[in-house]
């Protein structure tokens, strides 16, 4: 019988939707619905660097499941449905906008590097940007005209994009600084969700230290991607350290990483 065989058999027979740099869809149980499984690998500048580290996909699964069910409590409409397992969640179906939404409470990153800003300096209000997804362009700054003209999204649907993005960083700024933590800057993305013929907007893909600058705000230690990016080492320590802050795992769930392994 099929559940008597090995688990790994049964992932091989999924069938697998998408797969991106982090992650991988596989069809879902229940019509509308698929799979989004969490990988260890670590990628930065579009996967020109990248290295598999041991338990990093169980640190991103759950700190994504945590954000998005408090969300999803607060009513931001959301694709996240429920954790699978440690590595896995179920959620909805929806048709993805090929844009990448970044909003910037702090200078850094490439927005520094671009206006010459000191890096950590608090920006006057939250800025929105938006990025066309394409790897092969490099993700370029788009502007609303873009957009429109190109037909990625309707203006109605941008207007419905920066509402959601404005109230998750109001929610996750407060969430974060409850936990003695700084939210920089963070990326989202976002999808059209039908249910019969309506259609609604809602959060997609993930949050956690992989899509989001966070510092500790008495040190400025950097608790995210950037340790990779910047070769500062300690990455998985700090998605732990985030993990545990946010109560999200106890110290006997916390994976141990074997090291990262160098991915040719």
């Amino acid at each position: 019988m099929d559940f008597l065989k090995p688990r790994s058999h049964r992932m091989n027979r999924r069938r697998r939707i998408y797969e991106g740099k982090a992650k991988v869809l596989y069809e879902g149980p229940e019509p509308g619905t698929l799979i989004q499984h969490f990988k260890d690998d670590a990628t930065a500048f579009n996967a020109k660097k990248h290295e598999v580290i041991e338990g990093k996909g169980v640190l991103t699964n759950r700190i994504s499941e945590y954000i998005f069910q408090r969300l999803n409590d607060i009513g931001v409409p959301t694709h996240f449905i429920r954790r699978i397992n440690m590595r896995e969640q179920l959620i909805r179906e929806v048709e993805i906008i090929p844009l990448e939404v970044v909003v910037r409470n702090v200078a850094a990153g490439s927005l520094a590097t671009r206006l010459g800003l000191e890096e950590g300096a608090q920006l006057p209000r939250s800025i929105i940007e938006f990025y066309y997804k394409n790897d092969q362009l490099n993700d370029p700054m788009v502007s609303e005209e873009h957009i429109t003209a190109f037909g990625w999204a309707a203006p109605q649907e941008i207007d419905d994009i920066m509402a959601l993005a404005i109230r998750v960083n109001d929610f996750l700024t407060g969430l974060f600084l409850g936990v003695g933590i700084r939210l920089i800057d963070f990326k989202v993305e976002c999808g059209r969700l039908w249910e019969g013929d309506n259609m609604r907007i809602v959060l997609a893909d993930e949050i956690s230290p992989d899509s989001c600058r966070l510092w500790d705000v008495k040190t400025n230690d950097k608790l995210d991607k950037d340790r990779f990016r910047k070769d500062l080492g300690g990455m998985i320590e700090a998605y732990t350290e985030v993990a545990r802050r946010l109560g999200v795992v106890q110290d006997n769930e916390i994976p141990h990483s074997g090291g990262p392994r160098l991915v040719q």
